[in-house]
């Protein structure tokens, strides 16, 4: 008989658990409800603590009534549940253990918001705030986002243009984020198409490419921008001057073409004068034969020297050619071994910032070329001076020439009278 009081009242609570569950049920579907207010929506980076707000109006004692905090689309749907003075963890989500509750103080004061620590990116969703003793539910949407500060590298050298390819990437985002490139100015540089990737965590990875030219600032700004989290993040970089450099073919077909542009001028100002100088010899009918084989001997010495003079530059400028391509294709070897190198660290997650290692290694590589095309220019400026020198001195023998022509004319004039 003495054990009967404890039975009864096992029985008791028992019973109160069962009849507690039922009436959570049956009020599953049941309740006033409240459209979600665009100020009720919650924002929160994953590893924060939020806390979601929940009110009684008028304001009342909660703390010995039951209130339930669900999201509708779980199952079990039960996030945190407060009973008549302590929480109710039965039926708790497993996904929530240990990160919900709610404060009992609070409560005194018909405060039920809800705390949680630690939040996750399965966090994200409509939360349900349900008071069954006054049939009233609010309703809260957490919107759980994730950011990261991108980086850049550089990617390699444009072959189609003296342009540098930077990379950026960030690796810890949601929702999928919006990537722009800026200049110094804030003006949008146009990019490639931006690379999306899910992780294993269900974050999102983004990356994209620009070709950048070189200009008088060379700041280049990465931006990445989540407008539904209202969060940006950004990383800027100066690209050194030594980065951009002038393809090496199109300053050696420049060079040569001036000067072959002159080796013809040189040519043809002979073809001309040679021509100019017949006619005036068919029309002068009274020059004696000795100095008619005086000038062809003279004529035939110059034009004989002339050719010497052309042909050796010819030889010059070839010579000059081939050290020029040889010195191009070095360059285009080493830039796309160096291009190849920095895609295999950047597989291997090595640092991708702009200022590495194998930035030192581009910058050696750019000034060992541009000291070799600073010595190919001498040797195209020397040749130049040498094609100047040889027109000069052309003018100079034709000048002479037609003087002692005139010179010539006039005295046969004289004897005429």
């Amino acid at each position: 008989m003495g054990h009967q009081p404890e039975k009864s009242s096992l029985n008791l609570q028992t019973g109160t658990a069962v009849v507690f569950q039922i009436l959570l049920l049956i009020h599953t579907c049941t309740g006033q409800s409240e459209d979600l207010d665009p100020s009720q929506s919650i924002r929160a980076m994953v590893g924060d603590d939020i806390t979601l707000p929940c009110s009684l109006k008028p304001p009342k004692d909660a703390s010995q009534t039951t209130v339930e905090w669900g999201r509708l689309d779980l199952m079990p749907r039960f996030v945190h549940v407060w009973h008549e003075g302590q929480e109710h963890l039965v039926d708790q989500n497993r996904a929530y253990k240990g990160r919900a509750s709610v404060s009992a103080g609070q409560l005194k004061h018909g405060d039920a918001s809800l705390r949680i620590s630690d939040v996750r990116l399965t966090d994200n969703g409509r939360y349900r705030c349900y008071v069954p003793k006054d049939q009233t539910e609010n309703y809260v949407y957490l919107l759980v986002g994730s950011v990261s500060s991108p980086e850049i590298r550089l990617a390699g050298l444009d072959e189609g243009s003296s342009g540098v390819m930077l990379d950026c990437s960030s690796g810890t985002w949601w929702p999928e984020p919006e990537l722009l490139w800026l200049d110094a100015e804030g003006h949008v540089l146009s990019a490639g198409p931006t690379e999306t990737t899910r992780g294993s965590d269900g974050l999102l990875a983004v990356s994209s490419r620009v070709t950048v030219q070189k200009s008088p600032n060379n700041t280049i700004t990465c931006r990445i921008h989540q407008k539904d989290l209202k969060q940006s993040r950004e990383t800027h970089v100066h690209v050194p001057d030594d980065f951009f450099v002038v393809r090496s073919s199109c300053s050696v077909s420049i060079s040569f073409s001036v000067l072959f542009c002159c080796l013809f001028l040189v040519s043809a100002s002979v073809l001309v004068w040679r021509q100019r100088h017949l006619s005036k010899k068919k029309e002068t009918t009274k020059t004696t034969e000795e100095e008619r084989e005086l000038m062809r001997v003279e004529q035939k010495l110059q034009d004989d020297d002339l050719k010497s003079r052309i042909r050796e530059l010819e030889k010059k400028l070839t010579i000059q050619m081939m050290e020029a391509q040889n010195d191009a294709d070095e360059f285009n070897k080493k830039i796309k071994d160096f291009q190849e190198e920095t895609e295999k660290e950047a597989k291997q997650n090595k640092n991708k910032e702009i200022k590495t290692g194998s930035d030192l290694t581009l910058k050696e590589i750019v000034r060992e070329h541009n000291a070799k095309l600073g010595e190919r220019k001498k040797g195209y400026d020397k040749i130049l001076l040498d094609i100047q020198k040889m027109i000069r001195e052309k003018k100079e023998n034709q000048n002479q020439v037609e003087w002692k022509e005139e010179k010539r004319e006039n005295r046969q004039e004289e004897m005429k009278k």
